[in-house]
């Protein structure tokens, strides 16, 4: 029998993003959490980009946590549709867009990387309201799902088939992105819990 790391990874990657969607879930149920429905389309539509990107370069079993995420994320936005915000602000509709023009330039430039970096950029910029929502309200937020989320796309990293600008870039933006994150509301929540004390 063979070894190859490379699938298991990129199992272990799915079982940590599924896991990572249920607290979220949890919440959401709960009423914690009130996902904002677009906002969870335009990152199925981002990660779905990324997967075939991913795909068409070599990734492998590392592209499948980008395929879990696409499941992941299109499950809140049907969540959200019922049980969260569905207000669409105009810059829900430019990173919309944004994900739609990396998929045109990918066509006009049969280059993946081009839309990679596209809907990567996109991701940066539809990632600000959350990190805005998460300064002023940070127990709002499901932090065990940021955590997870980053330690899924750490195992995608670690299970590329093959590593190159197209493969790496998006899961590593993830990476920072939550990481970030998930700093910024711990130390949001302990400020808080300072000044309410």
């Amino acid at each position: 029998m063979i070894y190859d790391y490379h699938i298991v990874l990129g199992f272990i990657s799915v079982v940590v993003g599924i896991l990572g969607y249920i607290p979220y879930f949890r919440d959401i149920y709960r009423g914690k959490t009130k996902p904002h429905v677009f906002t969870w389309v335009i990152f199925a539509l981002l990660n779905a980009i990324v997967f075939f990107g991913q795909v068409s370069a070599g990734a492998g079993a590392g592209a499948w946590v980008s395929a879990i995420t696409v499941l992941g994320c299109s499950a809140i936005a049907l969540t959200a549709f019922f049980r969260g915000e569905r207000e669409i602000t105009k810059t829900d509709w430019l990173c919309f867009i944004g994900a739609l023009l990396g998929i045109v330039l990918w066509r006009i430039t049969d280059e993946p990387l081009t839309a990679v970096v596209v809907v990567t950029v996109v991701d940066v910029f539809a990632f600000a309201p959350t990190f805005r929502k998460s300064y002023m309200k940070p127990h709002e937020e499901t932090i065990s799902t940021y955590v997870l989320s980053t330690l899924k796309y750490v195992l995608g990293i670690a299970a590329l088939g093959s590593f190159n600008a197209t493969t790496l870039l998006f899961p590593v933006a993830v990476c920072l992105l939550n990481s970030s994150l998930v700093t910024m509301l711990f130390i949001r929540r302990r400020q808080l819990k300072t000044t309410n004390a």
